[in-house]
């Protein structure tokens, strides 16, 4: 019986009134895409993705709906729909800003992606190459989270801590490949004086793992979306840190050419093909070069 390496995927979502469910499609066809490639080499390769879904909406999604109930008391206000939108879109952004002090919101997010990737690690192994494909606040978050495995792992919340074990994918160390969508991360950029600094992708210490593995930062947006930016531009770290700025055509036929593009990054087949493509990429390099040895 042939042993394989699996893939450790960790999705996350964007902002806005976001379901559980947000990723079901995503993952049936983004594993359907890697089967693809990978059915001519392994009988069951659906089975060498492990996708955990990180659903970090259920810390804000029930207090904005009660905050527009609140301020729909009345039943007079113009615009309702729009209304709803701006307090979902925007609250999720608002009340995730990290603080200098303390902000509980910050650190609740923190615990949802920590449970995240324990389940990853759990499942997929300790040491599982981790793909993490997040969406428009999705990527803040994720850059904000191994910022902090990065650089200041001293200063992570006890409340967040509990969540971890001293695994190698939960401390970060097996981050192979980045993909952001939609990503605002430009405009947060903009509460440092010099821009900040980047995370590392791959993580520095995947060659100790994996040491044939070349992982990258894709940064994909629409030229339509005004929510996702191109990155490499923002600095010389950034640049760096940066494979490639890709711009893409996302959403229908309508959609893909107004601000309503920020919604459709999951459901586009370009977006799902690049990285159902690299994922396979990756799996052949772990599991048929150690089967040719």
């Amino acid at each position: 019986m042939i042993v394989t390496k699996k893939i450790a995927v960790a999705i996350l979502h964007g902002i806005g009134n976001q379901s559980e469910e947000f990723s079901d499609l995503f993952i049936e066809t983004l594993t359907k895409r890697f089967s693809q490639m990978i059915k001519p080499f392994y009988a069951t390769p659906e089975e060498e993705l492990i996708i955990q879904p990180i659903y970090w909406g259920s810390v804000f999604n029930e207090r904005e709906s009660l905050l527009w109930k609140n301020l729909n008391k009345e039943g007079d206000l113009d615009y309702k729909q729009l209304r709803q939108f701006v307090i979902h879109f925007f609250g999720d952004a608002i009340a995730y800003q990290p603080a200098v002090n303390h902000n509980p919101n910050y650190i609740r997010v923190h615990e949802v992606y920590a449970r995240g990737l324990r389940k990853l690690g759990e499942v997929a192994g300790e040491d599982a190459p981790l793909f993490v494909i997040a969406h428009s606040l999705g990527t803040v978050i994720t850059s904000n989270y191994f910022y902090d495995l990065q650089f200041i792992p001293e200063r992570i919340s006890e409340s967040v801590m509990p969540n971890m074990q001293a695994t190698p994918l939960e401390k970060g160390e097996t981050l192979t490949s980045f993909y952001s969508l939609g990503s605002p991360l430009a405009l947060w950029s903009l509460r440092y004086a010099d821009f900040d600094k980047p995370i590392q992708v791959p993580s520095p210490y995947l060659r100790n793992h994996h040491p044939d593995l070349q992982g990258k930062w894709v940064n994909m947006y629409d030229k339509d979306d005004v929510f996702g930016y191109p990155l490499k531009t923002i600095n010389d770290s950034y640049n760096g840190a940066i494979a490639v700025d890709k711009e893409i055509n996302s959403g229908g036929l309508i959609s893909s050419s107004t601000p309503l593009s920020h919604n459709h990054y999951f459901k586009t087949n370009e977006v799902i093909h690049a990285i159902g493509d690299d994922l396979a990429e990756i799996w052949k390099q772990l599991n048929l070069a150690s089967q040719r040895k």
